[in-house]
């Protein structure tokens, strides 16, 4: 059985969880697996980062989108990736423009917005400016009719539903406003998304997760 490793306050960890839910992949999960520069787990994900997906055999992968792609190549019966190669690679792009785009930029103000550290302007006022970028992609590409790619239930969402969200309340608290409330459809669409049982399952996790950690 395949053997999801990482842990649930991860927003990686969590879109291949939904994948594999949504895709009706029986698999198990390690939710213990935290990035770790130790020889021991190293020797599972050699650049010591969460999640990654051990196979039956003992193989691993890693990175949180080529695992969702192999689990589209390995079980194609519930796809999420659309048949025809113009949508698939638009798709892709959408996901690709997320995490570059959006996801990775912000995650630059964590340490002063979720770890107290001293804020440093010049990476506040660079990151305000790569993200100004990625919100114009985003509202150039998402379509939401109804789902972020088109009409049919894709990797897009899966990656959105863990990304936007962290987007918003990270800029909320770096900068006092989410910078995607412009995006009017995206209210409405997170919340479609997450009367799903795969996402809200997922979600209600993440929370409790959360809350345990906080406790720690």
């Amino acid at each position: 059985m395949l053997k999801l490793c990482g842990f649930r306050i991860s927003n990686y960890h969590n879109k291949v969880r939904i994948a594999l839910l949504e895709k009706g992949i029986e698999h198990e999960e390690d939710a213990s697996c935290t990035p770790k520069q130790s020889g021991e787990f190293l020797a599972r994900s050699p650049m010591g980062k969460a999640p990654f997906l051990e196979l039956d055999d003992g193989r691993r992968l890693t990175e949180s989108q080529v695992i969702c792609e192999y689990l589209e190549e390995a079980y194609p019966q519930k796809p999420l990736l659309p048949r025809d190669p113009w949508q698939r690679a638009r798709v892709r792009e959408l996901v690709t423009h997320i995490e570059l785009y959006l996801e990775l930029p912000v995650r630059r103000t964590y340490g002063f917005v979720f770890f107290g550290r001293a804020v440093d302007e010049q990476v506040k006022q660079a990151v305000e400016k790569d993200l100004a970028k990625g919100v114009r992609a985003l509202k150039a590409l998402a379509t939401f009719a109804p789902y972020i790619a088109g009409p049919e239930l894709t990797l897009a969402d899966c990656a959105a539903f863990v990304h936007l969200p962290l987007v918003s309340l990270t800029t909320k608290l770096a900068y006092g406003r989410d910078f995607l409330e412009d995006l009017r459809e995206l209210r409405p669409y997170l919340q479609m998304l997450g009367e799903r049982p795969a996402f809200r399952r997922v979600n209600d996790e993440r929370k409790v997760a959360q809350a345990a950690a906080q406790k720690k």
